[in-house]
């Protein structure tokens, strides 16, 4: 699975990497170097405006953690924040979205988590229990990571008021299939990415052919990616900064 990434682009970056034309400036997300699920995140898609047909490249924040259009909480999206490419055609969650609402959603890299076993050393003086050693997916080059995400449309079924603040809610879920390279080493799941060229099919809502779209699909950074061990602080959601990137600690850390 992929349960926490890093983004800390700024929009007016990502609007120009990914060639958005449409964002709001005025509503921002602070840079993340432990995005957990129900946070929001910034995603790229594309919408058909009303009243003119035409269709814009979007950059805007989205809750990670898909809601579908039938689920009757919000809470349903901490369950999903993943959609295996084995089935995601198929899966009643998301087989609606995979054929009409499809984003990318940029990000430096991921993290994923390696047991280790407990050990004692041979004067039996110091021992370490079990833990979860985190590990940061990355780039090679260091570019931006257009991870493969769906979105869906959610309305508070309370809610009375279309235009009351919360009563629709945009939310998301990463693509993943299984590991190779340096993910396959750490974990058995990755998250799977869209190449630049494929870009404009990937979101192009008009787009529908399920057989072409799992074809765009492909390891992010062409599989050429490096997985280092860091921080066990990040295990803690409530952790965040670039220290988390920093070098193991001795197993002492949160874990």
């Amino acid at each position: 699975m992929c349960g926490r990434f890093v983004s800390t682009r700024s929009p007016q970056e990502l609007a120009s990497v990914f060639d958005a034309t449409r964002w709001d400036p005025d509503r921002g997300l602070d840079p993340s170097w432990n995005v957990a699920p129900t946070d929001e995140v910034w995603s790229v898609l594309e919408r058909v405006e009303r009243g003119t047909g035409e269709i814009t490249r979007q950059l805007r924040p989205l809750r990670w953690g898909l809601v579908p259009s039938w689920a009757k909480s919000l809470n349903t999206g901490a369950k999903m924040i993943n959609a295996r490419v084995e089935t995601v055609a198929e899966k009643p969650a998301f087989r609606r979205a995979f054929v009409k609402r499809r984003c990318l959603l940029p990000a430096d890299g991921f993290y994923e988590w390696q047991t280790v076993a407990a050990s004692k050393s041979v004067t039996a003086t110091k021992s370490t229990k079990a833990r979860k050693q985190p590990y940061f997916i990355s780039p090679e080059d260091g570019q931006v990571m257009a991870l493969a995400g769906l979105y869906e449309f959610w309305r508070d079924p309370v809610a009375e008021d279309d235009g009351s603040p919360g009563t629709w809610w945009v939310t998301c879920t990463i693509i993943t299939t299984e590991a190779t390279d340096a993910a396959g080493r750490v974990h058995p799941r990755m998250p799977l990415a869209v190449a630049p060229a494929d870009w404009g099919a990937w979101l192009d809502p008009a787009h529908q052919d399920t057989g072409e779209l799992r074809a765009l699909l492909a390891a992010p950074a062409a599989g050429h990616l490096d997985a280092r061990a860091v921080s066990t602080a990040v295990n803690d959601v409530r952790n965040n900064g670039p220290h988390l990137l920093a070098g193991p600690d001795d197993g002492t850390g949160d874990a």
